[in-house]
């Protein structure tokens, strides 16, 4: 398989069933905010295809934005996004009801948990093609080798019950390559809709910072995620109130109260703005972006705020790295580390020629590198390489 999803626009495959029939794919996650916010291009590229497309998941608020678009919900009602052994037996009986009414052509699955059960369930529905994307594997070298085992090895299960595996990340991709063969693996990387986020948004701008009560000639500094110590929110806010004076600084992003690590949105230094729908015009806004996360498979946020040319700081971790180079696209802080941190942000605070030029260079990237429509195009590529393979009946127009 080729190694990247980069590279000149090539036009969606389309591919039909038996007969000519359309195919039926689903996608499965855990919950419908990971197929609106993660994987919405996805889908609307598999609508695009003519596919019958199905959005699996527990059921929640942005099942009607999924409708809206054409994606046809199924729900896993015991589905929750903690193990549970008793709620996961009664959600893979459900999966398996599911899957058998409606027979997919492919079941493509997402997220850690749905990945390792959809994978196992897919085969033993028969589910023709089945295909795994890791979004980032929940396991870094800094955690507890118990940790690490149990993650890694429920992947190298689950990565057998697959027809192919798709990585955002190459990092993930060699830490698995004992347990799936590299002819039935792909490197994929991740993108966003860049027509969202690459438009002349000055007037947004103007009247969102008016909104905010920030001065044309104050700083704005903001993070986007969901509100947990997991994406760095306390060392964010530590650099905040070190750096008070010098900019104002906010966290976008809805609570997360299901998490083990939720915060409350009291961290004092920054502001939190909550969940919003207006991401390019908040971006357009921001006058410098920082995602100090301790764990990514391939930042969406970053990507977005990369698009609308921002300069950023970024978490030296897997899933960030792949955003740019340090000192070349942005900078780079150690996880953890609200002193560097601090240093690296007072950096571009201080240097307006400095963020500048990472801004330009961030956009320049995106522009070639992060477009949605590439990597859905790449799934949908990798179907028909899988029925080839399989000597499926389908037929390639």
């Amino acid at each position: 398989m080729p190694e990247s999803a980069a590279g000149a626009p090539r036009p969606v495959p389309r591919l039909r069933g038996p007969g000519g029939r359309p195919l039926r794919v689903a996608h499965l996650t855990t919950v419908d905010m990971s197929l609106q916010l993660l994987l919405a291009t996805e889908l609307k590229v598999d609508l695009e295809a003519g596919f019958e497309t199905y959005g699996i998941s527990a059921p929640g608020p942005y099942v009607p934005r999924l409708e809206a678009i054409g994606v046809r919900h199924e729900p896993l009602h015991a589905l929750t996004r903690a193990w549970h052994p008793r709620a996961d037996a009664a959600a893979g009986r459900e999966l398996l009801a599911v899957l058998r009414r409606i027979e997919p052509d492919v079941l493509h699955t997402h997220n850690p948990k749905t990945g390792v059960l959809g994978r196992v369930l897919g085969r033993l529905a028969r589910v023709p093609v089945v295909v795994n994307t890791c979004h980032g594997l929940w396991a870094q070298a800094h955690d507890p080798l118990a940790k690490r085992a149990l993650v890694l090895g429920a992947e190298a299960v689950a990565g057998r019950f697959s027809h192919a595996e798709l990585y955002q990340n190459a990092e993930d991709r060699r830490t698995l390559a004992r347990a799936v063969p590299r002819y039935r693996s792909r490197v994929v990387g991740n993108g966003v809709d860049l027509t969202r986020f690459t438009a002349d948004r000055s007037a947004d701008r103007a009247r969102l910072r008016a909104a905010l009560g920030v001065a044309d000639d104050e700083l704005l500094v903001g993070g986007v995620g969901r509100q947990v110590a997991e994406k760095g929110i306390r060392e964010f806010a530590e650099a905040a109130r070190a750096l008070a004076g010098k900019a104002r600084f906010v966290w976008i992003g809805p609570p997360d109260p299901d998490k083990p690590d939720a915060l409350d949105g009291a961290e004092s230094g920054i502001d939190f703005l909550g969940a919003r729908t207006d991401m390019p015009e908040l971006y357009a806004a921001l006058d410098v972006f920082v995602l100090p996360s301790h764990r990514e498979g391939f930042s969406r946020s970053a990507m977005e705020a990369a698009a609308g040319g921002l300069p950023m700081v970024l978490s030296d971790i897997r899933g960030c790295r792949e955003i740019g180079t340090d000192g070349e696209h942005l900078l780079l802080a150690p996880p953890g580390d609200a002193r560097a941190l601090t240093t690296a942000l007072d950096r571009l605070l201080t240097g307006p020629d400095l963020r500048a030029r990472l801004g330009a260079a961030a956009r320049a990237r995106a522009l070639a590198e992060f477009d949605q429509r590439a990597v859905a195009r790449v799934s949908l590529e990798t179907y028909a390489a899988v029925a080839r393979v399989r000597g499926l009946p389908w037929t390639v127009g």
